[in-house]
């Protein structure tokens, strides 16, 4: 009777701060949004079972982020032959995809597709290589946009092309109703950027390297069917975006290509990343501050780093992220499998995120929260302040861990993890062997059959 007295107590600021969001959520929208726990709990593949008693005062209806998403069904109907949004042709415009520089061709075809007040097609054919220098394609255009890429882009490889701008290859900047996809190819041309990375050649100074592909301010935004390879940094970044879906992607890189994450979520919310596979040199997803309402599900990841919340909290900023739902993923031979990093000196919070029906495959850290994290060369200097992470639940996760250590939970003296459930966890060793779980600074709760335990 004292244990639940005891588990009743803990749990009830949670309680009060879920029935204040619900409260407050009739606000002019004005006001800054509460907190999204009711649209967690809403998710696809929710059980309300894997959660403590004090989420169960959240009434469970259907919840579909398509329906908060407007246009996109119509944003999709742009295939139909019998549209009537203006077609635009690249090699109508003198693209010639012969290896040759098409970029201005691309710029033409851009401000032709975006100026239609009908709405505007732009078609790159297939079996074409279009060879293409940093470009920015900008909004607001008159009507939505589809970009239908059939063929292959290719970044220049000259890097004296980028002096402007060492940050961006391809870059959609505040573009509303926008879809692009088409089956096609965009190759980042990134060997020549590895090849100069002070993470390969410590000799290097270390220096920015562009994203293959930025969206930028963009709302209502379709990125599918798609193949992203080879990103001279980064592949594919969702900045300031609103309302997006991204599915059936395929992003790719060398194991060794250095800070080549797959899909990177900043200060976006909204959004799902669905039936894709990803295997780079770094995350293949990773969420950081200003993200908030994520739905991750059926992703294939490996090899790279894993799917990361963070980092957070670097040079002691304030970090927010919340109401993220990873739902159905394979790792295999990653370096993480579901990781949320920190820096000491932070502040802010990692809240309501739930990692759930996972498969991990020889991975290294299956589990890990980190709040100690510490990307330099110099150790960390020891801060008492840290992002809060609070609210995290792991169920139904399976497989086996390449190392000793299955589940880690590194939290902050000073700010302990709080609210952590773990359900239904199964990780060996490997060979059979029994893995274990080192938990500092930590407010756990087990639920149901759970391997390795933490002592």
């Amino acid at each position: 009777m004292n244990n639940i007295i005891t588990m009743a107590l803990q749990r009830l600021p949670l309680t009060l701060l879920i029935f204040s969001s619900l409260c407050c959520s009739s606000f002019s929208s004005s006001h800054e949004d509460p907190p999204y726990v009711n649209d967690l709990l809403e998710m696809p593949g929710h059980d309300s079972q894997a959660y403590p008693s004090y989420f169960n005062i959240i009434k469970e209806d259907d919840f579909h982020l398509e329906s908060k998403i407007s246009n996109l069904k119509r944003l999709d109907d742009r295939d139909n032959p019998a549209t009537s949004a203006e077609t635009v042709n690249v090699s109508y415009l003198g693209a010639k995809g012969d290896g040759t520089d098409d970029t201005e061709a691309f710029k033409k075809a851009w401000e032709r597709a975006c100026s239609s007040s009908k709405g505007g097609i732009l078609v790159v054919p297939k079996s074409s290589n279009y060879h293409l220098k940093p470009i920015r394609f900008s909004g607001p255009c008159k009507s939505s946009i589809t970009v239908q890429i059939y063929g292959t882009l290719q970044a220049s490889s000259d890097r004296s092309d980028y002096d402007q701008d060492r940050k961006h290859w391809l870059v959609f900047d505040s573009v509303e109703n926008l879809s692009v996809q088409g089956g096609g190819t965009i190759d980042g041309n990134g060997n020549i950027w590895w090849q100069n990375s002070c993470k390969i050649n410590k000799a290097l100074p270390c220096k920015e390297a562009p994203t293959a592909l930025t969206f930028y301010k963009c709302n209502n935004l379709i990125l599918k069917n798609l193949k992203v390879q080879n990103a001279q940094q980064m592949h594919v970044i969702f900045d300031t975006c609103t309302n997006v879906q991204a599915s059936s992607l395929t992003v790719t890189a060398p194991a060794k290509s250095p800070n080549t994450d797959g899909i990177h979520v900043t200060n976006t919310q909204n959004i799902q990343i669905t039936n894709s596979v990803i295997g780079t040199g770094d995350d293949c997803i990773s969420i950081v501050s200003g993200s908030k309402k994520l739905q991750i599900k059926d992703i294939t990841c490996g090899p790279g780093h894993g799917i990361s919340i963070g980092s957070l909290g670097s040079e002691n900023s304030e970090a927010y992220v919340s109401n993220v739902v990873v739902n159905g993923a394979k790792f295999s031979g990653t370096t993480n499998g579901v990781r949320i990093k920190t820096w000491q000196g932070g502040s802010g919070t990692a809240s309501n995120i739930k990692f759930q029906n996972l498969e991990m495959y020889d991975v290294t850290n299956p589990i890990i929260i980190d709040q100690n994290y510490c990307d330099q060369d110099k150790p960390c200097k020891e801060q008492s302040s840290a992002v809060q992470v609070k609210n995290v639940v792991y169920q139904n996760i399976k497989g086996t861990s390449a190392s000793d250590v299955a589940i880690k939970f590194d939290c902050s003296k000073s700010f302990p993890c709080q609210g952590i459930v773990l359900q239904g966890i199964s990780i060996a060793r490997g060979a059979g062997k029994v893995a274990k779980a080192v938990c500092s600074n930590v407010k756990l709760t087990d639920d149901g059959a759970v391997s390795p335990l933490c002592p």
